[in-house]
């Protein structure tokens, strides 16, 4: 197939499905208020709380809930075929992810930004609200460790990228005081940034940087996010998260452009149901896609960051639908660019292949397609010979997409650490933000450096995509409930929330099984605990619904 006939195919049936389903879910279902009051007018402390304009917010949470994710899943489960891959990637965000991520920001700006974890105290009963917000701790404590590590890893295999990447620190915080503390035009500043962005992305081409090791790395990125995370949003985390979202911009655009001009054929095999070493198909690649289709993750940046910052609640439909739909276009360009930019031309030891051969060399079983490097590679890849069509240098192209890469591992690894410092502040009742933040960090930290080379999270990475996919599961459980109190049709997120429980716990019990097998008892008993905790919410959840059906109401839920 045409790589761009699928892509203008896809294209249109996201902007249908904004412009029909999304709207629809806003207006009937959840009932958007125009102009209706919001946590960051109403809890305004010029520190977490900060009324934002939508385009702005827009480019925090997008740049925030992707990361790495759209990425790395894909290039993954494509080696099943690029039809599952196309298909899971579509039409779960546009039926659960989208709905999962808008429903989690709506629930939190109508209960003063609370944070999904804090909610189902009140939604479903103190006790589940402890197994949520432990469930939470547990991935967000994985997520920070791991996304410092791959930052480092990253740094170590494109040096280009180092400079460029850490420029854009000071560039971000001069937009954010010129926006917010001069009234400076953000239109042109975000102009004026990306424009140094990509200067400094030409001086990072042609002048790499290094450390000796990665344990350097770690230390200096702790370090840093324990301070981007104290600070106010509008000084670092907004103004970075905005000049992020343009270079993406300019990324896909490349990307589109590539595909126009060169519009490759599909060299990928469309479905490839056992390649060698594989897992099953089914459940696990909706564990492995997760961030392009549906993520757990998005609801805590949803209900964490962006409630708290969302200036009107109308733009929910923007921010919280439309951002996960842009998620998985990100994840559809990525797929193309393997399916078909991999074909181009494709280096494999001291060979140059193309087309099928090409691809093939590369996902030539499991073992050769599922670690970080071959991942990444895969698409840098296939997009770098994309952007070779556009006459761009190749030195430029790989500094380009590598920056890129790195900027979005280290926007999650900023958001995931001041969610983290919510979720410590909820749990334990702390209102000193410099020691909860203290706590996020440390507790990382010690999980990172408790192994060599700082790859301690390495140890619990095999839980995190069943553990991330049932938070989603339980998202969607949250806000089944909610709807359910407000007496609302609850079947748009009641079915896609049997739907992921079912999958996850379907791969999660598969997972348990393989970890005894193993003698694993470490992610054995981790994993039977979490499973186990899901099991104890869901038997929660079951007795309310059995209240809110005797007539029960939401008591303070809004």
């Amino acid at each position: 197939m045409n790589s761009l006939l699928l892509l203008f195919l896809l294209i249109i049936t996201y902007l249908l499905a904004y412009n029909l389903y999304g709207r629809f879910l806003s207006g009937r279902i959840f009932e958007l208020v125009k102009n209706g009051d919001v946590p960051s007018r109403k809890l305004m402390d010029g520190i977490d709380y900060v009324p934002t304009k939508k385009e702005i917010i827009f480019g925090h949470h997008f740049t925030s809930i992707a990361g790495l994710g759209p990425i790395v899943g894909p290039a993954i489960a494509i080696i099943w075929g690029w039809v599952p891959a196309i298909l899971w990637v579509v039409f779960g965000a546009i039926l659960m992810g989208a709905v999962h991520d808008f429903g989690s920001l709506v629930v939190s700006l109508r209960n003063e930004g609370k944070s999904i974890g804090e909610l189902t105290g009140s939604l479903i009963t103190p006790r589940a609200r402890i197994l949520f917000l432990l469930i939470i701790f547990f991935e967000l404590w994985i997520v920070i460790a791991i996304f410092a590590m791959i930052m480092g890893v990253l740094f170590k295999l494109y040096p280009t990228s180092v400079f460029p990447v850490w420029m854009e620190i000071p560039i971000a915080v001069m937009v954010g005081y010129l926006a917010y503390r001069k009234g400076k035009n953000i239109f042109w500043l975000s102009i004026l940034a990306i424009i140094l962005m990509y200067a400094t992305v030409i001086i990072g081409a042609y002048f790499p940087l290094k450390l000796p090791s990665i344990e350097a790395w770690l230390v200096i990125l702790f370090v840093y996010s324990y301070i981007a995370s104290i600070l106010p949003v509008w000084l670092l985390l907004q103004p970075r998260d905005f000049i992020n979202s343009h270079e993406l911009a300019v990324v896909m655009f490349l990307l589109f452009l590539g595909v126009m001009v060169a519009h490759p054929s599909i060299v990928a095999p469309s479905c490839n149901p056992s390649p060698p070493g594989a897992p099953s198909i089914l459940p696990f690649i909706f564990v492995i896609i997760a961030c392009g289709a549906i993520s757990g993750f998005h609801s805590l940046v949803s209900s964490g960051t962006s409630s708290k910052q969302v200036e009107r609640e109308e733009d929910a439909l923007f921010v919280g639908y439309g951002g996960m739909l842009l998620e998985s276009v990100l994840s559809v360009l990525v797929i193309i660019a393997i399916a078909a930019g991999l074909g181009m031309g494709y280096h494999f030891k001291g060979r140059f292949l193309t087309g099928r051969e090409a691809w093939f060399a590369h996902y030539s079983d499991w073992v050769a397609a599922s670690g970080l490097g071959a991942k990444l590679s895969a698409f840098i890849e296939g997009s770098s010979n994309l952007l070779a069509a556009l006459k761009i240098p190749k030195a430029i192209a790989v500094t380009i997409m590598g920056v890129f890469i790195v900027s979005f591992a280290g926007t999650t690894l900023d958001t995931a650490t001041r969610i983290q410092r919510y979720v410590v502040g909820e749990f334990s009742g702390i209102k000193n933000r410099y020691l909860t933040t203290l706590i996020a960090v440390g507790a990382s930290a010690l999980l990172a450096f408790s192994q060599k080379g700082g790859k301690g999270a390495l140890i619990l990475w095999p839980l995190f995509g069943t553990v991330n996919q049932l938070l989603a599961g339980l998202s969607l459980l949250v806000i089944t409930i909610y709807l359910a109190y407000r007496r609302k049709p609850f079947y748009f997120t009641g079915i896609p929330m049997l739907f992921m429980i079912g999958m996850t716990g379907w791969a999660m019990v598969k997972n348990i099984l393989k970890f005894h097998a193993e003698k694993n008892m470490l992610l054995f008993t981790v994993g039977v605990c979490i499973f186990l905790l899901e099991l104890w919410m869901i038997f929660e959840t079951v007795l309310v619904l059995r209240r809110i059906k005797g007539g029960e109401t939401g008591g303070d839920i809004s």
